[in-house]
């Protein structure tokens, strides 16, 4: 019942990777590893997230150096643990996304599982998406589903709020149902800006947008967007939420401070992240935030600000860390294929029915 689950976001950053315990129908973790990207095969991905000439063997020339960095990141967490690949059920490797288009019926997960298989000798479960796509659904987001397995509280409304690239919440309701959504963008903007600015990956700790100030009229031009008032369920990525949708918003804004802007940038994510929450999870008295973001103190401190009379912490006070969740979320996902178990919730993407999600490609 050991099964490792890989997750690369929207965030682009690298993999991260966790090797799962599910017997008795439990989750634990025996290990945890973060391979990061280089930056040529960031840049690579990057590209491929829009069109541009020779795309098929670009994709399939990333799709071979990402599945290198997902084989080196089971060959840690096999050593974390001392165990080796026959131990191993199988592998939940959901790819790396580049183009998200549910309304025209496809999602497209940039990945080799056949080479992960090969490298590995582990079987692998990919393709996790398409399946809830062609019953209608939106494909995304995936991860409610285990969130309400590890982290539903019978008789209260709880919401955890994914901040990776993209956030999306999931809001637990007291009386078991689940709803949830991408909400917008999560780190996308901000990790961009300050890349462009600063040359840093990411606004370590939010202390960037913590020395600029708000510019009001460009963040309510950002929260103009027809996206947010769209009702679930819905789902976006940087098919939407890129550079170019920042420079348009920006067009009027061309003396704006690179600080001001990344302090706007940080309160676009957390207030349309509240009033997602708002909206759906009115009743809940606590936040629990997970991905990248966790690690935002800026960013957190903003959210909590919109949400006054709800709790805002990491999954870490649930027992997971933030960096965690989403990579326990795809071992899950691999644990349910090999049950002939459905890994979507309707209720959330909109497809017809139950279904189980995934492809095997055997060792």
């Amino acid at each position: 019942m050991l099964y490792i689950g890989l997750m690369s976001g929207t965030s682009l950053d690298g993999v991260d990777g966790a090797l799962v315990d599910f017997s008795d129908d439990g989750v634990r973790s025996l290990a945890d590893a973060y391979i990061a990207f280089p930056a040529s095969l960031r840049a690579d991905l990057m590209a491929l997230q829009g069109a541009g000439q020779n795309e098929i063997e670009r994709e399939a020339l990333a799709a071979n150096a990402l599945v290198r960095h997902y084989a080196d990141c089971v060959a840690m967490l096999l050593e974390q643990a001392g165990i080796v690949a026959e131990a191993v059920t199988a592998i939940g490797a959901h790819g790396q996304t580049i183009r998200h288009r549910p309304e025209l019926g496809f999602t497209r997960q940039l990945n080799n599982p056949a080479l992960l298989a090969e490298l590995t000798g582990i079987d692998v479960i990919a393709d996790l998406r398409s399946r809830d796509v062609a019953a209608g659904g939106q494909g995304a987001p995936l991860v409610p589903a285990f969130h309400q397995a590890v982290f539903n509280d019978t008789g209260k409304t709880r919401v955890v709020a994914n901040i990776g690239g993209i956030s999306n919440i999931s809001v637990l309701h007291a009386d078991g149902a689940v709803t949830g959504y991408d909400t917008g963008p999560g780190n996308a903007l901000m990790d961009g800006w300050i890349l462009q600015h600063q040359g840093q990956a990411y606004d370590a700790h939010g202390a960037w947008a913590a020395s600029g100030t708000v510019i009001p009229g460009l963040l309510a031009d950002l929260l103009g967007e027809p996206y947010f008032a769209l009702p679930a369920p819905k789902s976006t990525g940087r098919d939407l939420f890129h550079a170019a949708w920042l420079a348009g918003k920006l067009a009027n804004y061309a003396n704006a401070l690179p600080a001001d802007v990344q302090a706007t940038l940080t309160r676009l994510t957390a207030v349309s992240l509240a009033q997602a929450i708002l909206r759906d999870g009115a009743q809940a008295d606590a936040v629990y935030v997970c991905g990248g973001g966790a690690y935002n103190a800026t960013l957190l401190q903003e959210l909590a600000k919109e949400l006054p009379t709800m709790k805002v912490e990491s999954t870490q006070a649930l027992g997971v860390a933030p960096s965690q969740v989403e990579a326990l979320a795809f071992a899950w996902l691999a644990w349910r294929f090999t049950q002939r178990k459905p890994g979507n919730l309707p209720a959330v993407t909109g497809a017809r029915g139950l279904r189980v999600l995934g492809a095997l490609y055997p060792r």
